[in-house]
């Protein structure tokens, strides 16, 4: 009997759109205008512009609005068409925007930090404006009144900042490349805890409410994927990156995980396979294969009469080993090591070929990526970078 033909993989590959152009310095964030063809943007050169495909294909700005600090962030509500930017100055400025996204509308300003804002998340169903700022604070303001509710200092700048609206939790990437989760009031906040697994800064968060699965982007190429609500504790990495990570989205719908890097790569991952936690490195004075000793066993160096050997890791197993018996290398997707990591002999001979299949597809955007955003309804992708170009790509699935 003839095997039945296996379908074929879906993939994402990135497909260019188009380019918008005419900033004058670097775009640090920016977000496709939902159920139109436009997009919002701020810009390090102080402006924040609205961009409209015209009939020759290319996009214009129907909004020029000049601010008095260069722009560092921004967030968009579609239900209230509500703006809200931070500035290096450390205000946030909130402006509505007219139905026809030709005007817009200031509302009110006030001094959310003493310095630069990092981040910025409106909350609807509270009428919260939440922030971080390189003065080290995180607050959060009444988006009706402007007034402030409450603030947390956190141990260094932050980058990231998620919200989870369900339990009022908020999520704080740090420049020391700590995660502060802390619990929301109407006018105060609960350290409820911290965790770190980043070598570098946190530089990027991504929630998944549903999975109730927290990312998180750091300067030192990897990301990490925290399992908060179901194997507590549970920290999975994920290695596809050659520089720092600097922006996440994730697809619900399709369980895929979009990180854009200052590599230029633009890394789509499946997150609907099941994933192993990488095992911790174990401590040994003598590699655990061969018990040669390592240099700074002297004792055994002494007694062996052998000169000692550099220690290394084996990344499936977690042993302690030495070059010899970790010679091969290899690739271990559901444990996140997309590209091949050192591994001792015995672990690679029995890494099997479909446990190397790999599940993440890459794909150069050519240009320094600072910030992504991702439109589930039409599959695009936005990428901003620091060649002050905005990209649109089509993500939708197509037969590889």
């Amino acid at each position: 009997m003839a095997a039945e033909p296996q379908p074929k993989a879906l993939t994402r590959k990135p497909v260019l759109l188009n380019k918008v152009e005419g900033s004058q310095e670097v775009v640090n964030m920016a977000a496709i205008v939902p159920k139109e063809d436009g997009v919002i943007s701020v810009s390090e050169d102080r402006t924040v512009r609205v961009w409209l495909k015209r009939d020759s294909g290319q996009y214009w700005p129907s909004i020029y609005h000049a601010m008095p600090s260069p722009c560092s962030c921004m967030s968009f509500n579609p239900e209230t068409r509500r703006l809200s930017i931070g500035l290096d100055n450390g205000t946030i400025s909130e402006f509505i925007l007219s139905e026809d996204y030709n005007k817009m509308t200031l509302v009110k300003s006030y001094q959310a930090h003493q310095s630069r804002v990092i981040m910025i998340l409106f909350v609807l169903e509270m009428e919260w404006v939440l922030s971080t700022g390189q003065d080290k604070h995180f607050t959060w303001h009444c988006s009706e009144s402007g007034q402030r509710l409450g603030g947390y200092r956190t141990s260094a700048g932050a980058c990231g900042l998620q919200f989870d609206v369900e339990t009022r939790h908020v999520f704080v990437g740090d420049h020391s490349g700590q995660v502060t989760i802390l619990k929301l009031e109407q006018e105060s906040c609960s350290l409820v805890t911290t965790f770190k697994g980043h070598t570098g800064g946190v530089t990027a968060l991504c929630w998944d409410p549903i999975q109730r699965v927290l990312f998180s982007g750091s300067s030192d190429h990897s990301i990490i994927m925290w399992d908060i609500g179901g194997r507590k504790g549970t920290a999975i990495e994920l290695q596809g990156h050659n520089d720092k990570v600097q922006s996440l989205s994730y697809a619900h719908h399709t369980r895929q995980l979009i990180s854009c890097g200052a590599d230029g790569g633009i890394v789509v991952w499946n997150m609907d396979v099941e994933r192993q936690e990488t095992p911790e490195w174990l401590d040994s004075d003598s590699c655990q294969k061969c018990d040669q000793p390592f240099f700074w066993n002297f004792k055994q160096m002494w007694d062996s009469k052998k000169i000692g050997l550099r220690q290394h890791h084996c990344r499936k197993c977690g042993k302690a080993v030495c070059g010899k018996c970790s010679s091969k290398r290899s690739s271990i997707p559901l444990m996140g090591f997309e590209f091949e990591v050192r591994v001792c002999d015995s672990c690679h001979e029995s890494i099997t070929d479909e446990e190397r299949a790999p599940t993440a597809t890459f794909h150069d955007s050519k240009h320094n990526i600072v910030h992504v955003h991702f439109d589930a309804t039409r599959g695009w992708l936005l990428t901003s970078g620091t060649d002050k170009v905005i990209k649109l790509w089509d993500m939708t699935p197509v037969v590889s």
